[in-house]
């Protein structure tokens, strides 16, 4: 326990609500505040890694955060203890080194405490035994932070260069758009085959003739009726002791049909043929529940469960680990820490769980023993997984103190836990065989069904099932076919990725680690390489030309073998294994020789074709795929001969010009319905000799043109040849300069009196820049100070 004294302890935490809630634990002798997550970083312009140096970082206090550090620095000088509580990972580590190396406080009278839950226990625990900063941790999170930014600012220029604008690359991102665009095109390439199955329906109810009802039943009324589901369907078979089965043998051979011709020759056979029970087996199977959740596990439960975005839970998780008020209770942290993986769970949360079970649910739902899950190789098994701080705190119990969705997450992490230690759930499992003598052989058909016995953890994590329930029979007994159908059904191609899907096979090729899953699926988003549609990943057009390019002149970054190799380096650092400058310097060698040969021998992806299947309507020659600032479209190979051009779909088929009514009003040729970044327009079909444009809003109405900008006869500052004119924008008018784009001058509307009067006088336009801003009284930005490049920093002994 750190000494007391006569002054009092900073503690500083990341966020208010974090301080919040442990402030009330804490005391009087203690003083908290919130660093509002990181207070320094590589500045964002420039590398500021010394490559030559060892890779030494230099590192500025972030735009925004000079305020938060005068406070924190004011809160030290009235302490004489610092303890530092930020989260537990490796960027928790690194945001406590940095506030050390900033407040400059004694490292004697420097902590770090950790916790795994914001609870009064855990905070007394963890201050009654604090520890110092793990450097093994700081040291692996500055190696990825450095790894990252040279990656992300040497091929970042090289993109803009060679293919558009405003790109950037990522270490790990990158490759997870490989898997989307690797995944588009399997789905791209595949060839659906063709085969026939022969299900059928059966009853045990000989006199019943179900088989007009059961075809009423399963067939739409109209087009935009629906089947009834599966459950639906259930029911109905329960009700009139029937089941569905599936033809899989006849004679000694396997069935099988690839065509109509065969499967109508089986179906000849069999659909009049006499059906008896051959064969019935019964026996008991149980099913374990699934270990607690992790980070991975819970993204996507939720995003299975309640169609939350990997993003929106670990937001709601953040706040429910963080402390909510809950009345009189005041503020408190409802779950553990949300960043692990690791399934282990500590021996009081599992004696508190066991008792609850017994207590409330019943003593045939407690097993025996406890049950113990097995985490992942590289799972930090000092850390717990994702479990409610305290199971008597039930989901009903504290609803109206919740957010609908802090509800329904909190509801399914609490289910999740206690469900996983509840006794596994028992079926009987019932498997027959159906047979019938018809002219190719013996026809067997065959079906599973099951029956819950024993309920257990489904009592509270509820699993959906497609087994049927199967009604009462014996070996030897006759069937009635109540429908036999030879059905059509072709091979279907891969699933596409879902937030979900995605993030299992992020965690499954160990890309990432799992408090990054959700930042990585947002940023390939936000960068335009992929979108969803109805909950599917697509890769862009723009996803898989950068896919393309950094796959051919950076193979070893964009390999997933390569990428799960630099996540075990790094957690290699933070076990003390390996020192972080040679994982750097063993990286950035052969990386560095792909950069140069890519800077010189990429071509730009503007002057590359590809082939397609199309002609071109105006000259007849083949038309190539090329690619533009929105992306992938069709071009006639004959360019500049011929300029023909049109846009094609995601699949790469030709989207046909559809005609609108409208007529051009400079040149009365038709207007052609276009789609370009802004959405829906209406482009004159004389593209290019007539270049008008009409917008048009969600139901095609062509939009009034907007007004021409407003001369005010004031001249622009900076280029001397402009006049300010008044323009339009979301946000209202503004002035700006009439020789846009060329010059970009935005003055705020505000000035315009001002300036007129100015010009009257001679005093505008001035003659510098700087000169303007002072007759504007615009504030010249201070430029903040770079600290000095931070030097290695000394090994320090881990934290007990």
């Amino acid at each position: 326990m750190a000494k007391k004294s006569s002054k009092k302890a900073l503690v500083i935490v990341e966020s208010p609500a974090k301080a919040k809630t442990i402030n009330k634990y804490l005391g009087p002798d203690f003083i908290v505040e919130a660093s509002m997550g990181h207070v320094r970083d590589l500045p964002s312009k420039g590398i500021n890694v010394d490559i030559e140096n060892d890779f030494a970082p230099t590192y500025d206090i972030l735009p925004g955060k000079k305020r938060t550090i005068i406070s924190l620095k004011a809160a030290a000088k009235k302490c004489d203890r610092l303890f530092l509580a930020t989260d537990l990972d490796r960027e928790g580590e690194a945001i406590a080194w940095h506030l050390a190396e900033i407040l400059g406080m004694d490292e004697e009278k420097t902590y770090r405490v950790i916790f795994n839950a914001i609870t009064h226990s855990a905070i007394q625990t963890a201050f009654a035994d604090p520890g110092k900063l793990n450097m093994d941790k700081v040291l692996a999170q500055q190696a990825r932070r450095i790894l990252d930014r040279i990656v992300g600012y040497q091929i970042s220029p090289l993109l803009w260069k060679k293919v558009t604008r405003g790109l950037s690359a990522g270490r790990v991102q990158s490759v997870a758009v490989k898997m989307v665009v690797e995944k588009e095109r399997e789905i791209r390439c595949f060839d659906a085959v063709e085969y026939w199955l022969i299900p059928a329906v059966f009853t045990t109810d000989l006199d019943g003739n179900y088989t007009e009802q059961w075809l009423d039943f399963v067939t739409p009324k109209t087009e935009d009726d629906k089947p009834p589901t599966l459950a639906e369907q259930g029911k109905w078979l329960t009700k009139h002791n029937a089941f569905k089965a599936d033809l899989y043998k006849i004679g000694d051979d396997k069935f099988s049909a690839s065509t109509k011709e065969d499967a109508d020759k089986i179906f000849g056979a069999v659909k009049d043929a006499e059906f008896k029970l051959s064969d019935l087996q019964t026996k008991c199977s149980e099913s374990r529940p699934s270990p607690p959740f992790i980070t991975s596990t819970l993204q996507q439960a939720a995003a299975n469960r309640l169609g939350f975005p990997t993003k929106r839970t670990m937001r709601i998780a953040q706040q429910l680990y963080e402390g909510i008020d809950l009345g009189s209770m005041g503020s408190l942290g409802l779950i553990t820490y949300m960043r692990t993986d690791s399934t282990h769970l500590s021996g009081e949360a599992v004696k508190e769980v066991r008792n609850y079970i017994g207590t409330h649910l019943g003593k045939d739902y407690l097993p025996e023993k406890a049950k113990f899950y097995a985490s992942k190789k590289n799972a930090q098994q000092a850390h717990e997984a994702i479990r409610p701080t305290d199971v008597d705190m039930t989901p009903s119990d504290i609803k109206s103190f919740l957010t609908d969705e802090q509800f329904r997450l909190y509801d399914l992490i609490w289910r999740r836990f206690v469900s996983c230690q509840m006794a596994s759930a028992k079926w009987d499992v019932t498997n027959l065989t159906i047979s019938a003598e018809t002219s190719i052989g013996t026809c067997l058909y065959r079906t599973t069904g099951r029956i819950l016995v024993f309920d257990g953890f489904t009592l509270i994590w509820p699993t959906s099932s497609s087994d049927q329930q199967l009604p009462s029979m014996e070996i030897g007994q006759n069937l009635a076919p109540v429908d036999i159908q030879a059905q059509q059904h072709f091979t279907k191609p891969p699933a596409r990725y879902t937030e979900a899907s995605l993030v299992k096979a992020l965690e499954k090729e160990g890309i990432g680690r799992p408090s990054t899953y959700a930042s990585i699926i947002s940023t390939i988003q936000d960068r335009r390489y992929v979108e969803q549609a109805e909950k599917k990943f697509y890769a862009t057009d723009l996803g898989e030309v950068v896919t393309d390019k950094l796959n051919e002149y950076f193979p070893k970054i964009m390999d997933i073998a390569f990428t799960r190799y630099m996540e075990e380096q790094l957690d290699k650092i933070e076990e003390h294994d390996i020192e972080w400058v040679s994982v750097l310097k063993e990286f950035y060698g052969p990386f560095k020789k792909n950069l140069d040969t890519a800077t010189t021998e990429m071509k730009h992806a503007k002057a590359e074709t590809t082939p397609s299947e199309y002609k071109c309507p105006d000259c007849g020659e083949p038309m190539v795929y090329r690619f533009g600032k929105n992306g992938r479209f069709l071009s006639c190979s004959a360019y500049p001969d011929c300029k023909f051009a049109c846009p094609c779909d995601r699949d790469g088929k030709m989207v046909e010009q559809k005609v609108s009514e409208h007529k051009c009003p400079n040149c009365d040729k038709p207007m052609i319905n276009k789609n370009g970044r802004f959405g829906p327009f209406l482009g004159c079909s004389g593209y290019p000799e007539c270049k008008t444009i009409l917008g048009i809003d969600k139901e095609g109405n062509v939009l009034p043109p907007k007004p021409p900008p407003e001369p005010t006869g004031i001249k622009c500052y900076k280029c001397k040849d402009g006049e300010l004119v008044v323009r339009q924008s979301k946000k209202g008018p503004f002035l700006g300069c009439n020789k846009f784009p060329r010059c970009r001058t935005i003055i705020s509307m505000k000035q315009v009196d001002n300036l007129k009067q100015l010009q009257e006088e001679g005093v505008w336009p001035p003659a510098t820049w700087e000169e303007a801003d002072q007759l504007l009284g615009r504030k010249k930005a201070k430029k903040t100070k770079k600290v000095k490049k931070a030097k290695k920093p000394k090994r320090v002994k881990k934290a007990v």
